[in-house]
């Protein structure tokens, strides 16, 4: 599977990393906005083909998946023309900028038959299937609370300050534990709290989230620009618990017993050792392109879709409108 990266920034040298080591998928094609950077990128990953626009690389007939890494704010525009272009599309999350951008975004690929899928990860990677069974065994009970962290100094990035750019904590960060609460609790929640400290762009630098769930169980979240936390993740049961070492690429999984005022450690599970982690996106979308599959089960399109609604309410609690939503 020949792949084309849109962007030639950070996430795209990890994704290239990952692939350079992969049998399965190739790196192909990438275009950056400079011809230079571009072929630059190329000859560090081994490319056979550097473009110095977005366009040129769409219309290279041999890219079999497109990769779309670039800022929030160009997700959806770039995401459709890939579209249009005949391609199929991982692209990075969070998916869009709003829920209805990644309503058009799904719609364009479903009428075209074309495979699109949100490259969050941790949904594709092997700990959710791992955490899904010690839930599912009993081991912690029923499962009442989840609470979720994420914190990386990444305020100096241009991408997360400029509003322009749909940056902040929330599409970046806090995406993260919304989908790591959403894989365990589910959705049906009925209230959203949300509160932010604003940076002096005007988007959010830090947030709090809490869900309440409409059979009562809860799930808290924090996360930040400015600093890096231990990006713990806690699923609280009526049993024991569950503690997931960085819930941003969980490595170690450590199941405890409780019983009343104490606790004991039961089990420790090393997650298996991978490339990188981006690895199991790349093969769900060579899986679903070959079945013919418009979605990955892994991350179908109705739960991009919620995940976005649940970003959007945040957002409007937080008095955040970006500057091409503005009237």
């Amino acid at each position: 599977m020949r792949i084309g990266y849109l962007g030639a920034g950070n996430i795209s040298s990890q994704m290239a990393a990952t692939v350079a080591r992969m049998d399965e998928a190739e790196n192909y094609a990438v275009a950056a906005r400079d011809a230079d950077r571009a072929r630059a990128f190329a000859d560090t990953w081994g490319f056979e083909r550097a473009y110095g626009s977005y366009e040129e690389l769409l219309a290279d007939p041999a890219v079999d998946l497109v990769y779309v890494a670039l800022p929030h704010s160009h997700h959806h525009r770039w995401t459709i023309a890939a579209l249009e272009s005949g391609h199929h599309v991982l692209c990075e999350k969070a998916f869009a900028a709003n829920a209805a951008q990644a309503k058009e975004m799904i719609e364009c690929a479903r009428s075209r038959n074309l495979l699109l899928a949100e490259a969050i990860w941790t949904r594709y990677m092997p700990s959710r299937a791992m955490i899904d069974g010690i839930i599912a065994s009993g081991a912690i009970g029923r499962v009442l609370n989840v609470d979720a962290n994420l914190g990386y100094k990444v305020d100096m990035n241009e991408r997360m300050v400029k509003p322009e750019l749909c940056g902040g904590a929330l599409l970046d960060l806090t995406v993260y534990p919304l989908n790591f609460a959403s894989m365990v609790m589910g959705d049906g929640i009925e209230r959203i709290d949300a509160h932010m400290v604003p940076i002096a762009t005007g988007v959010d630098g830090q947030d709090s989230i809490m869900l309440t769930y409409r059979d009562g169980r809860m799930a808290t979240m924090f996360t930040t620009m400015h600093c890096m936390t231990d990006r713990r993740g806690l699923i609280c049961g009526t049993d024991g618990f569950i503690m997931v070492e960085n819930i941003n690429n969980p490595q170690q999984l450590y199941v405890y017993a409780a019983d009343g005022l104490s606790c004991e450690l039961k089990e420790e599970i090393t997650v298996p050792e991978q490339i990188s982690g981006y690895e199991y996106e790349v093969l769900a979308c060579k899986r679903a392109i070959e079945s013919g599959q418009v979605e990955c089960p892994e991350m179908p399109h109705a739960e991009t879709l919620e995940i976005m609604r649940q970003l959007d309410e945040i957002r409007a609690q937080f008095g955040i409108v970006f500057p091409f939503e503005q009237a």
